[in-house]
């Protein structure tokens, strides 16, 4: 028994025992039963300490290992429910909320100019949310779809000030996708974005980067508070959607800072949280 406990080999069958000498004439006298009886009693009380000590360590082991189990699955749980969204799958669900925006402006000597912007889908009665400056001036305006549809649009309300602005198609609700308006309050420096939108009339481009910077002031806008990105942003991106992870608007693409007119990785967006207070009174009458 206690080749049994102790032995970590394979096990390998014993070899016979020598057979044991003759007892010289003079050998002691074998001991009693009483001392053999306790021996054996030693042993088995060192077997049985050993038991009892080894049943100990499991009792300890199990009672921890739930609780590792129990944290882990915690872990896991919460890990799952802040999981990204891949790349691929917030453009596929977002880009049907996308639109490109192009508009007709009266130049001089009667020259008409072509502008080109992007729009983001509010709702299901074909408010699509802008940059004033994309439709500033515009006596056509005209968007289109990620599907190719194209409709006129007629433009709802503007705050310059704000370079936020409304215009409105009339659509079936069933092919309008609205895009769900994020928390802008709850980005950090560091946080992965994305953007959609029509850089030099390229309609549905995705470029990404992070958040680069908070509460930045814009001198060529004027416009403070803006969310600063790396994410590529050209001309013709304004107006479109700056996304979270979850596919969320947590910003309106509106400038860049650079000296070539093209994206040099400082970009500019309007948080949501200011576009959600102003959206009533965007969505109102049309200015007289």
């Amino acid at each position: 028994m206690g080749e049994m406990v102790t032995d970590p080999f394979p096990y390998e069958p014993p070899e016979p025992p020598p057979a044991p000498p003759s007892p010289p004439p003079n050998a002691r006298r074998p001991p009693s039963r009483a001392a053999i009886a306790a021996a054996a009693l030693f042993v088995i009380g060192g077997i049985g300490g050993g038991a009892l000590g080894a049943q100990a360590v499991l009792s300890r082991t199990p009672a921890s290992t739930p609780a590792a189990i129990t944290r882990s699955t915690s872990t896991s749980s919460a890990a799952q429910a802040q999981t990204p969204t891949s790349a691929a799958a917030i453009y596929q669900a977002a880009a049907p909320g996308v639109v490109t925006i192009t508009t007709e402006v009266a130049g001089r000597f009667g020259r008409v100019g072509e502008g080109t912007g992007s729009g983001i889908v509010l709702n299901t009665n074909g408010d699509i949310l802008t940059n004033a400056h994309v439709v500033a001036g515009a006596n056509h305006i005209q968007v289109t779809f990620n599907d190719g549809r194209a409709l006129p649009a007629t433009l709802v309300n503007s705050n310059t000030s704000a370079d936020l602005a409304v215009v409105r198609v009339s659509a079936a609700a069933s092919t309008l996708h609205p895009l769900t308006l994020g928390n802008s309050d709850a980005v950090l420096v560091g946080d992965q974005v994305y953007a959609i939108g029509a850089p030099f009339g390229l309609p549905e481009s995705m470029t990404a980067g992070i958040v680069s910077g908070l509460n930045r002031h814009n001198a060529a806008s004027g416009l403070s508070g803006l969310i600063q990105t790396d994410a590529p942003i050209n001309p013709g991106n304004s107006g479109g959607a700056l996304l979270n992870t979850q596919g969320q608007v947590i910003g309106i693409n509106d400038a860049i800072e650079s000296p070539i007119a093209g994206n040099v990785g400082v970009g500019f967006a309007i948080p949501v949280n200011v576009v959600k207070q102003m959206l009533s009174s965007l969505e109102g009458v049309p200015n007289q």
